[in-house]
């Protein structure tokens, strides 16, 4: 009796120990499957769209010889030179607002405005056209509250000046400008943070950028800055030297 005892004993043993073996395996098979299906989701990115300074685009408008293209942040060409016009990758109220629901993708900051044979498109990153404009798409643009600037250009014998408008009360006070008047020319350029705007200024008949504290931002070496939407959709300036030839630079004065 005791030996059939022991025999059923080391039966059930090893009954029980070939289950806990075969349990554990089902799991791991299941780990095993679903680290594949991870590691072949992981999405690539593309290497040529750097990111040096993550103030900027990663693609920048640029113009050789009468035609626009775009480089990434190391200046080499990503989508080639072949537009009349070439805008930053930036939001198009018109069609993010379409009546048509296929084409409002198209109006985010994925892509960008360019136009060629007096044909405008939206291109996207790679550079493929992926919308041709049409009157019939356009929408109406949401426009979002506007943020009242701070500071104004302000005139005094002839010459520009910052006031904080809030708190000028006085021509005759020089403590109450900001920047008193010195400049050939000032124009606070639109932006969005209101209390510390760029300024595109003209000193000696050369153009550079100051800031709200008469701080040097960009030096004055430029027959020209254009006073457009550059800064606020890029944070970049359109300059020239030459008058001729328009490129971007950035707020350390480094051309692109």
């Amino acid at each position: 009796m005791k030996n059939i005892l022991n025999v059923l004993c080391v039966f059930i043993s090893i009954f029980v120990f070939s289950q806990t073996r075969y349990v554990k395996k089902i799991p791991v098979k299941k780990n095993a499957k679903t680290a594949v299906k991870k590691e072949s989701s992981v999405l690539k990115t593309n290497p040529d769209l750097v990111v040096i300074n993550k103030d900027l685009p990663v693609l920048i408008p640029k113009k050789k010889g009468d035609q626009f293209g775009y480089i990434n942040q190391n200046g080499k060409f990503i989508i080639q030179p072949e537009y009349h016009v070439a805008v930053f990758f930036y939001e198009d109220c018109n069609l993010l607002n379409s009546p048509n629901e296929k084409v409002r993708k198209f109006g985010t900051d994925k892509y960008a405005t360019v136009e060629k044979d007096m044909i405008s498109y939206r291109v996207d990153k790679s550079g493929k056209r992926v919308y041709q404009f049409k009157d019939s798409d356009f929408g109406k643009c949401k426009f979002t509250e506007y943020k009242q600037q701070l500071f104004q250009a302000y005139v005094l014998n002839g010459f520009y000046g910052i006031i904080e408008k809030s708190k000028f009360v006085n021509a005759a006070d020089y403590r109450q400008y900001q920047i008193y008047p010195q400049y050939q020319y000032l124009y606070i350029m639109e932006g969005d943070n209101v209390s510390d705007p760029m300024i595109v200024a003209s000193q000696n008949d050369k153009f550079g950028v100051i800031d709200v504290n008469n701080k040097i931002i960009i030096p004055f070496e430029y027959s020209n800055i254009k006073r457009n939407f550059s800064w606020k959709l890029g944070k970049m300036f359109e300059v020239t030297k030459d008058g001729k030839e328009y490129y971007y630079i950035d707020a350390n004065n480094k051309a692109y």
